[in-house]
C-alpha cells in the first residue's frame, strides 16, 4: 500500500485531498498543525469507513516539529511515496498590496509557503528516495506565475494583484524547479500545481468546490513514469493542456 503524507490536511483543499487518496487505496499521514484538529479531521474520515489514516502534527515553520513528524512517520514505515506540501497562508489581511503590505506579512507568507515547504521536503526525502515512484506535489497558484501577472491580456490581471501571497508562490515556483531539476535523474516526479480558487477560509469562502480542486491536486499527485515533471499545471487558467508558464 503506497503512503502520502499532506501538509495542512486538517481542512479545506488537504482535507478533500487526503479523502480522495483514502478512496484510491493509499494510506495517508494527515498533517496537521494542531493535534487536536488533525484527530477531529482523521475521525470524520473513519467515521466514512476510510480507516488508512493517521494524524501527524506537523508545524512547517518548526524544525522541532518537523523534526517530530519524521521520526514518527519514520517509526511506522521505511517508505514514503508521496509527499503533497499542501499547508499554506495569504499573507495576512488586507490590503496585500506591495506598497500597504507589512514586512512581517511577507515574512510570515514566506516562511510557511517557501521556508515551510522546503523544510519539510528535506525531512522527508530519504523515505522518498526508498519508493519506486516517488512524488512530489507543491501547491502553487496561478497568481505566482510571473508570466500571467505580467500579462494585460489575462482576465485576472487587474485585479489578481495580491502581492505578499503572490511573491511567496513565484519563489515556491523557482524552488519547485531547482527541485525537479536536482532529481532529473531519478523516478521522481515534481511539480507544481494550482488548485484554482476554491472556496474554503483561505479563499473567505469565494471559489469552485473544494472536491473540484483536490481532484486536480490528486491528478498529479499520481502520475505514472511517463507524466511530466518540473512543470507548472493550472485547469482552471489553461482547461485544454493545464501546464501554464512560470
Amino acid at each position: 500500500m503506497k503512503k502520502v503524507l499532506v501538509t495542512g490536511a486538517n481542512k479545506g483543499i488537504g482535507f478533500d485531498t487526503a479523502k480522495l487518496l483514502l478512496q484510491k487505496g493509499y494510506y495517508v499521514y494527515l498533517g496537521s498543525r494542531s493535534n487536536q484538529k488533525g484527530s477531529s479531521a482523521v475521525d470524520k474520515l473513519k467515521a466514512e469507513g476510510l480507516t488508512k489514516v493517521a494524524c501527524i502534527e506537523i508545524d512547517v515553520t518548526d524544525d522541532n516539529s518537523v523534526k517530530t513528524a519524521r521520526e514518527k512517520i519514520g517509526k511506522a514505515t521505511g517508505v514514503l511515496d508521496i509527499l503533497i506540501n499542501n499547508a499554506g497562508i495569504n499573507g495576512g489581511s488586507d490590503p496585500y498590496t506591495a506598497l500597504e503590505a507589512q514586512p512581517e506579512e511577507f515574512k510570515a507568507a514566506f516562511d510557511v509557503n517557501v521556508i515551510g515547504t522546503s523544510r519539510v521536503t528535506k525531512a522527508f526525502i530519504d523515505l522518498l528516495k526508498n519508493s519506486e515512484e516517488p512524488r512530489i506535489v507543491n501547491l502553487s497558484t496561478s497568481v505566482g506565475s510571473l508570466s500571467l501577472q505580467s500579462d494585460p491580456n489575462w482576465p485576472a490581471y487587474k485585479y489578481a494583484k495580491y502581492a505578499v501571497y503572490a511573491a511567496s508562490k513565484a519563489a515556491l515556483n523557482m524552488y519547485t524547479i531547482h527541485l525537479a531539476y536536482e532529481l532529473r535523474d531519478t523516478n521522481f516526479k515534481v511539480n507544481a500545481v494550482c488548485p484554482g480558487l476554491t472556496a474554503t477560509d483561505f479563499t473567505f469562502g469565494n471559489g469552485g468546490e473544494v472536491e473540484t480542486a483536490a481532484r486536480r491536486v490528486v491528478k498529479y499527485a499520481t502520475i505514472g513514469q511517463d507524466g511530466p515533471t518540473g512543470k507548472f499545471f493550472s485547469e482552471e487558467t489553461n482547461p485544454e493542456t493545464e501546464e501554464i508558464d512560470w
